[in-house]
């Protein structure tokens, strides 16, 4: 995955090549800006005061330029070393013609706003490279093959097609396949977006040579990046590991990250222009005794002055600043914009799609419904289901356990025993005597062979219609109910439903990897009008 995900040069990689590194890390950049500003500050306050020389307010003004130019100087010789003058060269000839001037502070206020926005921009480019960062660490970087019928410790970027992986409980999957061996949950989420772990079995046909990844059942196939439980799988490589899904991901976030919006790509056109016309004036200008009867210091001042007038500090730093300033304003939120053209055309949506998992709901599996059948109550059920669950480290087993302790607080149950784990359908124990089954119906009507009560089977239906995950419980010969699972909605979600319609968005989505039970029901309980699930079915 190393060589699959990295960070791929962007449009505006060849503007900034200079490394933004220093004494001060990462940070150098920023840090010398607002050093600039204080010695700037500095300078002007001294140079009113009537008991400290002229020379300490110079000093602080040359300090200010030598840290408000010092990557304004690494920028401009390499737009120089590529054969072109851009706004970096304008701006540091402002600031030279300034000096020339005596106009010390002029120039150094110029490098200060010059090199404060260049540094937010970049600390923003930083910002985003550090989601992509931590897309790329979802996927391991080595992984067990089996080649020859020996095992191997080799690196996710040598994997081939057809290679056969090995991967450990609760490990990373290191590339997109299809278990051939194995039963165990996975947790999906940061690929699919699905809040319940997966249950996975192996594909008992033969494959294809050409077999389309994505019409393999998701009972039977894996995505690189995501989190297997506790069972041991092996998988068939059906990608390397610079098709994967998540390599996918990671490039579309990278290519997101370089763009600009319209307003910008409008100030970089007029920046080609513009920079070139300027300096031509200039020169121009500096040849102006020539033609009138001047010395030649009144066509230098002429021609440093336009310099300085003509520097555009705020085309510089006004568009970029303003972009990094919504852009930071929504972080601050919790959203990511993914750079400055999707922000400006923010102006002017009508729809709006929200991911489903953890964005608009709590990202995780809550005990949502507790349906007791015949005598049995509540309690009882809760309780019962609680001791069994007890004994599994499975994610609906910890959702029943949390749920259950909120209800009915802390209680000494009976210790349940001897659990038996059937993958993709349920658990069965032993509590004060007698058998318990707790699972969906595949587990009682295809492993137990026992028929399920009309009444109860319509209920489960009814609960999984509403998009809730269904587990029957069982003791004996007597059925004790139902228990519902689904990761709920935020409690603010609603109320940021009906602000955005204030606001004039008419369609609000919501995509997931999820099915669309689940998708359906938590678009009516917080009013989307839309609802696509089975995404990456």
């Amino acid at each position: 995955m190393q060589n699959s995900t990295k960070l791929a040069s962007s449009p505006n990689s060849e503007e900034h090549t200079h490394d933004h590194a220093g004494i001060f890390g990462q940070h150098t950049e920023l840090i010398s800006s607002l050093l600039c500003g204080l010695f700037l500050g500095g300078g002007f306050l001294l140079h009113f005061s009537k008991t400290i020389p002229d020379w300490a307010s110079l000093v602080c003004y040359v300090l200010a330029y030598f840290f408000g130019g010092y990557f304004t100087t690494k920028e401009a010789l390499g737009s120089l070393r590529r054969g072109r003058f851009e706004i970096d060269s304008l701006m540091l000839l402002a600031a030279i013609g300034a000096a020339f001037l005596g106009k010390w502070a002029e120039g150094a206020l110029l490098l200060f706003l010059f090199s404060l926005g260049h540094a937010l921009e970049h600390f923003a480019i930083g910002k985003a490279r550090k989601s992509i960062e931590a897309l790329t660490k979802l996927a391991p970087k080595t992984t067990i093959v089996r080649r020859g019928g020996l095992q191997t410790d080799i690196p996710v970027e040598e994997l081939r097609v057809n290679d056969v992986i090995i991967v450990k409980p609760n490990s990373h999957i290191a590339a997109d396949g299809i278990v051939i061996k194995g039963s165990s949950s996975v947790n999906q989420s940061s690929i699919t977006g699905e809040s319940i772990p997966v249950d996975k079995q192996p594909w008992t046909e033969n494959l294809p040579p050409d077999v389309n990844f994505n019409k393999i059942p998701p009972e039977n196939r894996v995505y690189a990046g995501t989190i297997n439980g506790t069972g041991g799988l092996e998988i068939q490589v059906v990608k390397e590991a610079k098709d994967s899904t998540l390599a996918k991901l990671v490039q579309l976030v990278n290519e997101s990250e370089s763009q600009k919006s319209p307003t910008q790509q409008f100030t970089d056109k007029f920046e080609k222009v513009f920079v070139p016309s300027v300096l031509v004036l200039v020169a121009l200008l500096l040849l102006a005794f020539l033609v009138i009867d001047e010395p030649f210091s009144d066509s230098f001042y002429r021609a440093m002055a336009v310099l300085v007038a003509a520097s555009p500090c705020a085309l510089a730093i006004s568009t970029p600043s303003a972009v990094l300033s919504g852009i930071a304003r929504a972080a601050r939120g919790g959203v990511l914009v993914k750079g400055g053209a999707p922000l400006e055309d923010l102006g002017s949506l009508t729809a709006v799609a929200f991911d489903k998992t953890g964005t608009l709901t709590e990202g995780k599996p809550k005990l949502t419904e507790v349906v007791p059948y015949g005598s049995v109550t509540s309690d009882d059920l809760m309780g019962i289901a609680a001791d069994v669950e007890a004994l599994s480290d499975h994610p609906l087993a910890t959702a029943v356990i949390n749920g259950v302790k909120e209800r009915l607080g802390e209680r000494k149950g009976s210790e349940a025993t001897d659990l038996q784990s059937v993958t993709g359908k349920g658990v069965i124990a032993m509590w004060e005597g007698e058998q318990v089954y707790i699972g969906n119906r595949s587990l009682f009507e295809t492993e137990l062979s026992i028929e399920i009560p009309e009444d109860l089977r319509s209920k489960a239906t009814e609960l999984e219609s509403k998009g809730n995950t269904t587990m029957i419980v069982k003791k004996g010969k007597l059925f004790l109910g139902i228990i519902g699972l689904m990761d709920v909605p935020k409690e603010e979600a609603a109320d940021v439903i009906v602000q955005l319609k204030q606001v004039g968005i008419r369609r609000i989505i919501m995509i997931t990897g999820d099915n669309q039970n689940v998708a359906t029901s938590v678009a009516n309980q917080i009013g989307l009008t839309d609802a696509w699930g089975d995404l990456l079915a």
